[in-house]
Protein backbone atom coordinates (compact mmCIF):
# COMPACT_ATOMS: atom_id res chain seq x y z
CA UNK A 1 0.00 0.00 0.00
CA UNK A 2 1.54 3.35 -1.25
CA UNK A 3 1.46 6.13 0.94
CA UNK A 4 -0.54 8.28 -1.56
CA UNK A 5 -3.53 5.78 -1.12
CA UNK A 6 -6.26 6.92 1.92
CA UNK A 7 -6.46 4.08 4.35
CA UNK A 8 -9.59 2.57 4.58
CA UNK A 9 -12.72 3.87 7.09
CA UNK A 10 -13.01 1.86 10.26
CA UNK A 11 -16.41 1.52 11.41
CA UNK A 12 -16.60 2.77 15.41
CA UNK A 13 -18.16 0.32 17.13
CA UNK A 14 -20.60 2.36 20.22
CA UNK A 15 -19.78 0.66 23.89
CA UNK A 16 -23.05 1.29 26.10
CA UNK A 17 -22.09 1.38 30.05
CA UNK A 18 -24.17 0.31 32.55
CA UNK A 19 -26.57 -2.51 32.47
CA UNK A 20 -30.26 -2.30 30.48
CA UNK A 21 -32.64 -3.21 33.60
CA UNK A 22 -31.15 -0.94 35.42
CA UNK A 23 -31.52 2.10 32.34
CA UNK A 24 -35.04 0.39 31.87
CA UNK A 25 -36.37 0.72 35.52
CA UNK A 26 -35.19 4.54 35.59
CA UNK A 27 -37.22 4.79 32.91
CA UNK A 28 -40.40 3.56 34.06
CA UNK A 29 -39.60 5.37 37.48
CA UNK A 30 -39.60 8.62 35.70
CA UNK A 31 -43.06 7.82 33.69
CA UNK A 32 -44.75 6.62 37.01
CA UNK A 33 -43.70 10.19 38.80
CA UNK A 34 -44.73 12.37 35.81
CA UNK A 35 -47.38 12.77 33.89
CA UNK A 36 -48.47 11.79 30.10
CA UNK A 37 -47.93 15.23 28.82
CA UNK A 38 -44.44 15.60 30.93
CA UNK A 39 -43.42 11.99 29.27
CA UNK A 40 -44.76 13.60 25.68
CA UNK A 41 -42.42 16.98 26.06
CA UNK A 42 -39.49 14.59 27.72
CA UNK A 43 -39.71 12.85 24.51
CA UNK A 44 -40.03 16.03 22.49
CA UNK A 45 -37.02 17.53 24.43
CA UNK A 46 -34.89 14.24 24.22
CA UNK A 47 -35.59 14.85 20.42
CA UNK A 48 -37.26 11.32 20.19
CA UNK A 49 -40.70 12.79 18.99
CA UNK A 50 -40.84 14.81 16.17
CA UNK A 51 -44.15 16.97 15.63
CA UNK A 52 -43.79 19.92 13.24
CA UNK A 53 -47.51 21.07 12.19
CA UNK A 54 -49.70 19.22 15.01
CA UNK A 55 -51.12 16.82 12.49
CA UNK A 56 -51.77 13.49 13.33
CA UNK A 57 -52.83 10.26 11.35
CA UNK A 58 -55.49 7.54 12.66
CA UNK A 59 -53.82 4.58 10.98
CA UNK A 60 -56.39 2.48 13.00
CA UNK A 61 -59.13 4.02 10.81
CA UNK A 62 -57.63 3.43 7.57
CA UNK A 63 -56.53 0.11 8.33
CA UNK A 64 -59.79 -0.90 8.87
CA UNK A 65 -61.47 1.18 6.00
CA UNK A 66 -59.03 -0.82 3.76
CA UNK A 67 -59.68 -4.13 5.21
CA UNK A 68 -63.57 -3.55 4.83
CA UNK A 69 -63.25 -2.42 1.58
CA UNK A 70 -60.97 -5.60 0.87
CA UNK A 71 -63.34 -8.11 2.61
CA UNK A 72 -66.50 -6.39 0.87
CA UNK A 73 -64.81 -6.95 -2.63
CA UNK A 74 -64.16 -10.81 -1.77
CA UNK A 75 -67.75 -11.27 -0.61
CA UNK A 76 -68.80 -10.00 -4.12
CA UNK A 77 -67.11 -12.07 -5.81
CA UNK A 78 -67.98 -15.44 -3.79
CA UNK A 79 -71.76 -13.97 -4.89
CA UNK A 80 -70.71 -13.58 -8.59
CA UNK A 81 -69.65 -17.43 -8.37
CA UNK A 82 -72.55 -18.46 -6.87
CA UNK A 83 -75.17 -16.35 -9.61
CA UNK A 84 -75.79 -18.82 -12.31
CA UNK A 85 -75.90 -17.31 -15.57
CA UNK A 86 -77.46 -18.39 -18.61
CA UNK A 87 -75.27 -19.06 -22.04
CA UNK A 88 -77.74 -18.17 -24.37
CA UNK A 89 -76.17 -14.56 -25.97
CA UNK A 90 -79.88 -13.38 -26.57
CA UNK A 91 -81.10 -13.90 -22.77
CA UNK A 92 -77.93 -12.34 -21.50
CA UNK A 93 -78.48 -9.21 -23.49
CA UNK A 94 -82.22 -9.14 -22.50
CA UNK A 95 -81.30 -9.11 -18.89
CA UNK A 96 -78.58 -6.46 -19.37
CA UNK A 97 -81.49 -4.39 -21.42
CA UNK A 98 -83.64 -4.75 -18.11
CA UNK A 99 -81.32 -3.70 -15.77
CA UNK A 100 -80.87 -0.63 -18.18
CA UNK A 101 -77.41 -1.07 -18.95
CA UNK A 102 -75.65 -1.56 -22.13
CA UNK A 103 -76.24 -4.76 -23.97
CA UNK A 104 -73.10 -4.74 -25.73
CA UNK A 105 -69.33 -2.89 -25.15
CA UNK A 106 -67.03 -2.06 -27.95
CA UNK A 107 -65.07 -5.59 -28.11
CA UNK A 108 -66.82 -7.43 -26.23
CA UNK A 109 -67.54 -10.80 -26.54
CA UNK A 110 -70.40 -12.91 -25.33
CA UNK A 111 -67.91 -14.69 -22.84
CA UNK A 112 -67.16 -11.01 -21.62
CA UNK A 113 -70.72 -10.08 -21.92
CA UNK A 114 -71.79 -12.99 -19.38
CA UNK A 115 -69.07 -11.64 -16.82
CA UNK A 116 -69.85 -8.52 -16.91
CA UNK A 117 -73.85 -9.30 -16.16
CA UNK A 118 -72.41 -11.61 -13.64
CA UNK A 119 -70.77 -8.93 -11.71
CA UNK A 120 -73.60 -6.27 -12.17
CA UNK A 121 -75.93 -8.89 -10.79
CA UNK A 122 -73.42 -9.15 -7.21
CA UNK A 123 -73.63 -5.52 -7.06
CA UNK A 124 -77.01 -5.32 -7.42
CA UNK A 125 -78.58 -8.17 -6.36
CA UNK A 126 -80.34 -11.28 -8.34
CA UNK A 127 -83.74 -9.37 -7.32
CA UNK A 128 -83.15 -6.60 -9.12
CA UNK A 129 -83.68 -8.68 -12.33
CA UNK A 130 -87.10 -10.23 -11.39
CA UNK A 131 -88.06 -7.03 -10.19
CA UNK A 132 -87.34 -5.47 -13.90
CA UNK A 133 -88.80 -8.43 -15.15
CA UNK A 134 -92.35 -7.92 -13.04
CA UNK A 135 -92.30 -4.51 -14.02
CA UNK A 136 -91.77 -5.08 -17.95
CA UNK A 137 -95.02 -7.98 -17.07
CA UNK A 138 -96.71 -4.88 -15.51
CA UNK A 139 -96.06 -2.70 -17.79
CA UNK A 140 -97.04 -5.08 -20.85
CA UNK A 141 -100.16 -6.01 -18.96
CA UNK A 142 -101.20 -2.01 -18.83
CA UNK A 143 -100.55 -1.61 -22.26
CA UNK A 144 -102.63 -4.44 -23.49
CA UNK A 145 -105.35 -3.41 -20.88
CA UNK A 146 -105.00 -0.10 -22.29
CA UNK A 147 -105.45 -2.34 -26.09
CA UNK A 148 -108.62 -3.86 -25.24
CA UNK A 149 -112.07 -3.17 -26.39
CA UNK A 150 -114.09 -1.26 -23.61
CA UNK A 151 -117.71 -0.56 -23.81
CA UNK A 152 -119.58 2.42 -21.83
CA UNK A 153 -123.00 2.79 -21.18
CA UNK A 154 -125.48 4.74 -24.22
CA UNK A 155 -128.14 6.76 -23.59
CA UNK A 156 -131.75 4.76 -24.13
CA UNK A 157 -132.27 6.36 -27.48
CA UNK A 158 -129.03 4.26 -29.08
CA UNK A 159 -130.19 0.95 -27.41
CA UNK A 160 -133.73 1.68 -28.96
CA UNK A 161 -131.76 2.59 -32.25
CA UNK A 162 -129.45 -0.38 -32.23
CA UNK A 163 -133.11 -2.65 -31.81
CA UNK A 164 -134.88 -0.72 -34.60
CA UNK A 165 -131.38 -1.31 -37.07
CA UNK A 166 -131.87 -5.28 -35.94
CA UNK A 167 -135.40 -5.66 -36.82
CA UNK A 168 -134.83 -3.15 -40.41
CA UNK A 169 -131.56 -5.36 -41.25
CA UNK A 170 -132.52 -8.72 -40.74
CA UNK A 171 -135.67 -8.67 -43.29
CA UNK A 172 -133.45 -6.94 -45.87
CA UNK A 173 -130.71 -9.98 -45.16
CA UNK A 174 -133.28 -12.67 -45.91
CA UNK A 175 -134.10 -11.25 -49.20
CA UNK A 176 -131.13 -10.48 -50.45
CA UNK A 177 -130.07 -14.23 -49.51
CA UNK A 178 -133.03 -15.15 -51.28
CA UNK A 179 -132.04 -13.08 -54.30
CA UNK A 180 -128.48 -14.77 -54.44
CA UNK A 181 -130.18 -18.11 -54.11
CA UNK A 182 -132.64 -17.13 -57.34
CA UNK A 183 -129.32 -15.89 -59.25
CA UNK A 184 -127.49 -19.13 -58.61
CA UNK A 185 -130.72 -21.08 -60.28
CA UNK A 186 -130.00 -18.95 -63.27
CA UNK A 187 -127.96 -21.44 -65.91
CA UNK A 188 -124.81 -20.69 -65.63
CA UNK A 189 -124.46 -20.39 -70.00
CA UNK A 190 -127.03 -18.00 -69.70
CA UNK A 191 -124.83 -15.86 -66.96
CA UNK A 192 -122.50 -15.68 -68.92
CA UNK A 193 -123.99 -14.58 -71.63
CA UNK A 194 -125.43 -11.74 -69.61
CA UNK A 195 -121.94 -10.86 -67.87
CA UNK A 196 -119.89 -11.11 -71.84
CA UNK A 197 -122.86 -8.28 -72.83
CA UNK A 198 -122.31 -6.31 -69.78
CA UNK A 199 -118.50 -6.08 -70.30
CA UNK A 200 -118.67 -5.34 -74.10
CA UNK A 201 -121.30 -2.58 -73.50
CA UNK A 202 -118.86 -1.50 -70.98
CA UNK A 203 -115.70 -1.49 -73.24
CA UNK A 204 -117.84 1.10 -75.24
CA UNK A 205 -118.38 3.33 -72.70
CA UNK A 206 -117.33 7.05 -73.83
CA UNK A 207 -117.66 10.99 -73.05
CA UNK A 208 -121.22 11.69 -73.65
CA UNK A 209 -121.20 14.93 -71.90
CA UNK A 210 -119.15 17.16 -70.46
CA UNK A 211 -120.08 20.57 -68.43
CA UNK A 212 -118.06 23.01 -66.40
CA UNK A 213 -119.75 23.01 -62.61
CA UNK A 214 -117.51 25.66 -61.05
CA UNK A 215 -115.40 28.11 -60.29
CA UNK A 216 -113.06 25.92 -57.85
CA UNK A 217 -112.72 22.29 -58.53
CA UNK A 218 -115.69 19.87 -57.79
CA UNK A 219 -114.88 17.42 -54.85
CA UNK A 220 -117.97 15.62 -54.99
CA UNK A 221 -121.01 13.87 -57.50
CA UNK A 222 -123.84 11.78 -57.24
CA UNK A 223 -126.75 10.36 -59.10
CA UNK A 224 -130.09 10.92 -57.46
CA UNK A 225 -131.92 7.93 -56.87
CA UNK A 226 -134.37 8.15 -59.84
CA UNK A 227 -131.23 8.40 -61.95
CA UNK A 228 -132.51 12.00 -63.71
CA UNK A 229 -130.76 14.64 -61.74
CA UNK A 230 -127.23 14.86 -60.93
CA UNK A 231 -125.47 16.57 -57.35
CA UNK A 232 -122.14 18.06 -57.51
CA UNK A 233 -120.44 19.73 -54.56
CA UNK A 234 -117.22 22.52 -54.52
CA UNK A 235 -114.43 23.98 -53.26
CA UNK A 236 -115.98 26.99 -53.62
CA UNK A 237 -118.73 26.53 -51.10
CA UNK A 238 -121.89 25.67 -53.59
CA UNK A 239 -123.45 23.13 -54.37
CA UNK A 240 -125.73 22.51 -57.68
CA UNK A 241 -128.42 20.39 -59.06
CA UNK A 242 -128.04 19.54 -62.49
CA UNK A 243 -130.42 17.72 -64.74
CA UNK A 244 -129.01 14.48 -66.84
CA UNK A 245 -128.34 14.04 -69.14
CA UNK A 246 -128.90 17.17 -71.09
CA UNK A 247 -126.34 18.48 -67.45
CA UNK A 248 -128.73 22.09 -67.37
CA UNK A 249 -128.74 23.51 -64.44
CA UNK A 250 -131.72 22.82 -62.06
CA UNK A 251 -130.48 25.29 -58.74
CA UNK A 252 -127.37 26.58 -56.84
CA UNK A 253 -127.42 25.33 -53.22
CA UNK A 254 -126.02 28.08 -51.25
CA UNK A 255 -125.08 27.33 -47.92
CA UNK A 256 -121.39 26.55 -47.38
CA UNK A 257 -118.38 29.27 -46.96
CA UNK A 258 -115.69 27.04 -47.60
CA UNK A 259 -114.79 23.65 -49.19
CA UNK A 260 -117.73 21.36 -49.36
CA UNK A 261 -116.85 17.71 -48.84
CA UNK A 262 -119.56 15.75 -50.15
CA UNK A 263 -123.63 15.85 -50.79
CA UNK A 264 -125.40 12.98 -50.97
CA UNK A 265 -129.02 12.21 -51.78
CA UNK A 266 -131.70 10.32 -49.33
CA UNK A 267 -132.33 6.78 -50.05
CA UNK A 268 -136.05 8.23 -50.91
CA UNK A 269 -135.46 11.38 -52.64
CA UNK A 270 -136.73 11.88 -56.05
CA UNK A 271 -138.74 8.51 -55.25
CA UNK A 272 -141.43 8.82 -52.45
CA UNK A 273 -140.10 11.93 -50.66
CA UNK A 274 -141.66 15.23 -51.41
CA UNK A 275 -139.80 18.20 -52.14
CA UNK A 276 -139.99 20.10 -49.56
CA UNK A 277 -139.26 17.16 -47.27
CA UNK A 278 -135.12 16.72 -47.09
CA UNK A 279 -133.88 15.14 -49.39
CA UNK A 280 -129.93 16.06 -49.27
CA UNK A 281 -127.09 16.54 -46.67
CA UNK A 282 -124.02 18.18 -47.65
CA UNK A 283 -120.85 18.90 -45.38
CA UNK A 284 -117.75 21.17 -45.18
CA UNK A 285 -114.42 21.54 -44.45
CA UNK A 286 -115.05 24.21 -41.40
CA UNK A 287 -117.28 20.93 -39.85
CA UNK A 288 -120.81 22.45 -40.68
CA UNK A 289 -123.15 19.25 -41.64
CA UNK A 290 -126.10 20.81 -43.47
CA UNK A 291 -129.55 19.22 -44.67
CA UNK A 292 -131.38 20.11 -48.28
CA UNK A 293 -134.87 20.11 -49.59
CA UNK A 294 -135.21 20.28 -54.04
CA UNK A 295 -137.59 22.97 -54.13
CA UNK A 296 -135.09 25.25 -52.33
CA UNK A 297 -131.70 27.04 -52.28
CA UNK A 298 -130.71 27.36 -48.77
CA UNK A 299 -130.49 24.79 -46.10
CA UNK A 300 -133.53 23.77 -43.82
CA UNK A 301 -131.53 22.66 -40.95
CA UNK A 302 -127.86 22.60 -39.48
CA UNK A 303 -126.59 19.42 -37.73
CA UNK A 304 -124.22 20.90 -35.04
CA UNK A 305 -121.42 19.13 -33.11
CA UNK A 306 -117.96 18.56 -35.18
CA UNK A 307 -115.58 21.26 -34.48
CA UNK A 308 -112.95 19.81 -37.25
CA UNK A 309 -113.35 19.21 -40.93
CA UNK A 310 -116.27 16.72 -41.98
CA UNK A 311 -114.93 14.67 -45.00
CA UNK A 312 -118.22 12.37 -45.92
CA UNK A 313 -121.88 12.41 -44.80
CA UNK A 314 -123.35 9.02 -45.92
CA UNK A 315 -127.05 8.33 -45.30
CA UNK A 316 -128.28 4.35 -43.92
CA UNK A 317 -130.50 2.96 -45.86
CA UNK A 318 -133.81 2.99 -44.21
CA UNK A 319 -133.46 6.88 -44.43
CA UNK A 320 -133.84 7.57 -40.88
CA UNK A 321 -129.90 7.79 -40.04
CA UNK A 322 -126.95 9.92 -41.10
CA UNK A 323 -123.44 9.21 -40.52
CA UNK A 324 -120.65 11.79 -40.97
CA UNK A 325 -117.42 11.57 -40.76
CA UNK A 326 -114.68 13.64 -39.11
CA UNK A 327 -110.86 14.72 -38.68
CA UNK A 328 -111.00 14.52 -34.80
CA UNK A 329 -111.07 10.67 -35.35
CA UNK A 330 -114.26 9.69 -34.55
CA UNK A 331 -117.53 9.24 -36.72
CA UNK A 332 -120.82 10.18 -35.51
CA UNK A 333 -124.64 8.55 -36.34
CA UNK A 334 -127.50 10.78 -35.60
CA UNK A 335 -131.13 10.21 -35.87
CA UNK A 336 -132.67 12.67 -37.74
CA UNK A 337 -136.33 11.33 -36.33
CA UNK A 338 -134.85 12.37 -33.07
CA UNK A 339 -133.08 14.85 -33.85
CA UNK A 340 -129.96 14.17 -32.01
CA UNK A 341 -126.79 12.18 -32.23
CA UNK A 342 -127.02 8.78 -30.53
CA UNK A 343 -123.34 7.54 -31.30
CA UNK A 344 -120.16 9.00 -31.17
CA UNK A 345 -117.84 6.62 -32.23
CA UNK A 346 -113.86 6.28 -31.95
CA UNK A 347 -111.45 3.71 -33.00
CA UNK A 348 -109.26 5.12 -35.88
CA UNK A 349 -105.62 7.00 -34.40
CA UNK A 350 -106.16 9.45 -37.05
CA UNK A 351 -108.66 11.47 -39.18
CA UNK A 352 -111.88 9.33 -40.39
CA UNK A 353 -111.92 10.12 -44.25
CA UNK A 354 -114.90 8.31 -45.89
CA UNK A 355 -117.76 5.50 -44.77
CA UNK A 356 -120.34 3.54 -45.83
CA UNK A 357 -123.53 1.83 -45.11
CA UNK A 358 -124.14 -2.06 -45.59
CA UNK A 359 -127.01 -2.69 -48.46
CA UNK A 360 -128.65 -4.49 -45.56
CA UNK A 361 -128.74 -1.27 -43.40
CA UNK A 362 -126.52 -4.29 -40.66
CA UNK A 363 -122.81 -2.58 -40.78
CA UNK A 364 -121.00 0.68 -41.28
CA UNK A 365 -117.25 0.63 -42.96
CA UNK A 366 -115.33 4.11 -42.00
CA UNK A 367 -111.78 3.81 -44.16
CA UNK A 368 -109.24 6.45 -42.13
CA UNK A 369 -106.06 8.39 -42.57
CA UNK A 370 -104.02 5.81 -40.29
CA UNK A 371 -104.59 3.72 -43.38
CA UNK A 372 -106.59 1.18 -41.48
CA UNK A 373 -110.80 0.27 -42.51
CA UNK A 374 -112.64 -0.69 -39.96
CA UNK A 375 -116.38 -2.52 -40.30
CA UNK A 376 -119.26 -1.68 -37.47
CA UNK A 377 -121.96 -3.57 -36.15
CA UNK A 378 -124.82 -1.39 -36.02
CA UNK A 379 -126.74 -3.35 -34.01
CA UNK A 380 -124.05 -4.29 -31.28
CA UNK A 381 -121.81 -1.70 -31.61
CA UNK A 382 -118.75 -3.93 -32.28
CA UNK A 383 -115.99 -3.57 -34.28
CA UNK A 384 -116.28 -6.56 -36.43
CA UNK A 385 -113.48 -6.83 -38.82
CA UNK A 386 -110.24 -4.40 -39.43
CA UNK A 387 -109.22 -3.68 -43.00
CA UNK A 388 -105.14 -3.89 -42.27
CA UNK A 389 -102.99 -3.98 -45.82
CA UNK A 390 -102.69 -0.40 -47.06
CA UNK A 391 -99.86 1.12 -46.79
CA UNK A 392 -101.64 4.97 -46.68
CA UNK A 393 -104.26 6.74 -46.20
CA UNK A 394 -107.69 5.62 -46.68
CA UNK A 395 -109.60 8.12 -48.91
CA UNK A 396 -112.60 5.68 -50.46
CA UNK A 397 -114.43 3.04 -49.11
CA UNK A 398 -117.88 1.01 -50.72
CA UNK A 399 -119.87 -2.47 -49.88
CA UNK A 400 -121.03 -4.14 -53.04
CA UNK A 401 -124.33 -5.38 -53.73
CA UNK A 402 -123.89 -8.76 -52.97
CA UNK A 403 -123.46 -8.30 -49.19
CA UNK A 404 -119.82 -9.65 -48.35
CA UNK A 405 -116.99 -7.70 -50.75
CA UNK A 406 -116.14 -4.27 -50.12
CA UNK A 407 -113.48 -2.21 -51.65
CA UNK A 408 -110.93 0.67 -50.88
CA UNK A 409 -109.05 2.57 -52.07
CA UNK A 410 -106.01 4.27 -50.73
CA UNK A 411 -103.49 6.59 -51.34
CA UNK A 412 -100.64 3.86 -52.02
CA UNK A 413 -102.45 3.76 -55.68
CA UNK A 414 -104.19 0.54 -55.09
CA UNK A 415 -108.13 -1.06 -54.62
CA UNK A 416 -107.98 -3.59 -52.26
CA UNK A 417 -110.97 -6.28 -51.96
CA UNK A 418 -111.93 -7.55 -48.58
CA UNK A 419 -113.95 -10.78 -48.38
CA UNK A 420 -116.49 -10.43 -44.97
CA UNK A 421 -117.05 -13.76 -44.69
CA UNK A 422 -113.69 -14.97 -44.89
CA UNK A 423 -112.15 -11.31 -43.24
CA UNK A 424 -109.05 -11.07 -44.86
CA UNK A 425 -108.32 -9.13 -48.01
CA UNK A 426 -108.74 -11.48 -51.26
CA UNK A 427 -107.11 -9.17 -53.63
CA UNK A 428 -105.30 -6.03 -54.60
CA UNK A 429 -105.75 -4.18 -57.46
CA UNK A 430 -103.09 -1.94 -58.91
CA UNK A 431 -105.17 0.34 -60.05
CA UNK A 432 -103.38 3.60 -61.19
CA UNK A 433 -100.52 5.65 -60.78
CA UNK A 434 -101.86 8.22 -58.19
CA UNK A 435 -103.72 7.70 -55.12
CA UNK A 436 -107.12 6.61 -55.41
CA UNK A 437 -109.89 9.43 -54.33
CA UNK A 438 -112.96 7.17 -55.08
CA UNK A 439 -114.38 3.24 -55.67
CA UNK A 440 -117.85 2.48 -55.98
CA UNK A 441 -119.08 -0.92 -57.26
CA UNK A 442 -122.18 -1.04 -59.55
CA UNK A 443 -125.57 0.19 -57.69
CA UNK A 444 -127.56 -2.92 -58.58
CA UNK A 445 -125.59 -6.49 -58.64
CA UNK A 446 -122.30 -5.48 -58.36
CA UNK A 447 -120.80 -7.06 -62.10
CA UNK A 448 -117.98 -4.19 -62.11
CA UNK A 449 -116.05 -1.91 -59.79
CA UNK A 450 -115.17 1.75 -60.93
CA UNK A 451 -112.16 3.42 -59.56
CA UNK A 452 -111.19 7.13 -59.72
CA UNK A 453 -107.65 8.19 -59.40
CA UNK A 454 -105.55 11.21 -59.49
CA UNK A 455 -103.93 10.06 -62.47
CA UNK A 456 -106.82 12.15 -64.06
CA UNK A 457 -108.53 8.80 -65.14
CA UNK A 458 -110.99 6.58 -63.59
CA UNK A 459 -111.25 2.67 -64.72
CA UNK A 460 -113.50 0.00 -65.00
CA UNK A 461 -112.45 -3.36 -63.32
CA UNK A 462 -114.72 -6.54 -63.87
CA UNK A 463 -116.35 -8.56 -60.20
CA UNK A 464 -115.01 -11.07 -59.90
CA UNK A 465 -111.63 -11.28 -61.77
CA UNK A 466 -110.47 -7.90 -61.40
CA UNK A 467 -108.92 -6.90 -64.72
CA UNK A 468 -109.54 -3.63 -66.37
CA UNK A 469 -112.32 -3.32 -68.65
CA UNK A 470 -111.88 0.26 -69.74
CA UNK A 471 -110.21 3.66 -69.35
CA UNK A 472 -112.33 7.07 -68.61
CA UNK A 473 -109.44 9.37 -69.60
CA UNK A 474 -110.60 12.91 -70.44
CA UNK A 475 -109.81 15.17 -67.21
CA UNK A 476 -107.41 17.63 -67.21
CA UNK A 477 -106.77 17.03 -63.60
CA UNK A 478 -107.32 15.02 -60.61
CA UNK A 479 -110.57 12.69 -60.57
CA UNK A 480 -112.26 13.79 -57.05
CA UNK A 481 -114.72 11.21 -57.40
CA UNK A 482 -117.14 8.88 -59.51
CA UNK A 483 -120.67 7.58 -59.61
CA UNK A 484 -123.02 5.69 -61.53
CA UNK A 485 -126.88 6.19 -61.99
CA UNK A 486 -129.06 3.38 -60.36
CA UNK A 487 -130.67 2.31 -63.73
CA UNK A 488 -126.82 1.65 -64.77
CA UNK A 489 -127.03 4.12 -68.07
CA UNK A 490 -124.26 6.83 -67.03
CA UNK A 491 -121.25 7.04 -65.17
CA UNK A 492 -119.96 10.20 -64.19
CA UNK A 493 -116.49 11.75 -63.04
CA UNK A 494 -115.97 15.31 -61.08
CA UNK A 495 -112.60 16.64 -61.35
CA UNK A 496 -110.41 19.25 -59.88
CA UNK A 497 -110.47 21.02 -63.70
CA UNK A 498 -113.76 22.34 -62.34
CA UNK A 499 -115.54 20.11 -64.47
CA UNK A 500 -118.02 16.72 -64.60
CA UNK A 501 -118.12 14.54 -67.04
CA UNK A 502 -120.75 11.69 -68.42
CA UNK A 503 -119.84 8.68 -70.00
CA UNK A 504 -122.12 6.17 -71.92
CA UNK A 505 -122.10 3.40 -73.88
CA UNK A 506 -122.26 3.85 -77.46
Amino acid sequence: MSDDEEAPLVKKTRIFYGSLEEKERERLGREASGSGKDSVKAGIEAGNINISSGESLELEERVTERQSEVLADFERRKRARQITVSTDDAEVKACLRALREPITLFGEGPAERRERLRNILSVVGPDALKKSKKDDEKSKRSQEECQQTWYHEGPTTLKEARLWLARYSLPRAVKRLEDARAHREIPESTRTVRTQELHKTLRNLNNFCSQIGDDRPISFCQFSPNSKMLVTASWSGLCKLWNVPDCTLVRTLRGHNTHVGAICFHPQATLTLEDSDVNMASCAADGSVKLWSLDSDVPVADIEGHSMRVARVAWHPSGRFLGTTCYDNSWRLWDLEAQEEILHQEGHSKGVHDMQFHPDGSLAATGGLDSFGRIWDLRTGRCVMFLEGHLKEIYSIDFSPNGYHAATGSGDNTCKVWDLRRRKCIYTIPSHQNLVSSVKFQPNNGHFLLTGAYDNTAKVWTHPGWSPLKTLAGHEGKVMGVDMSPDGQLIATCSYDRTFKLWMSE
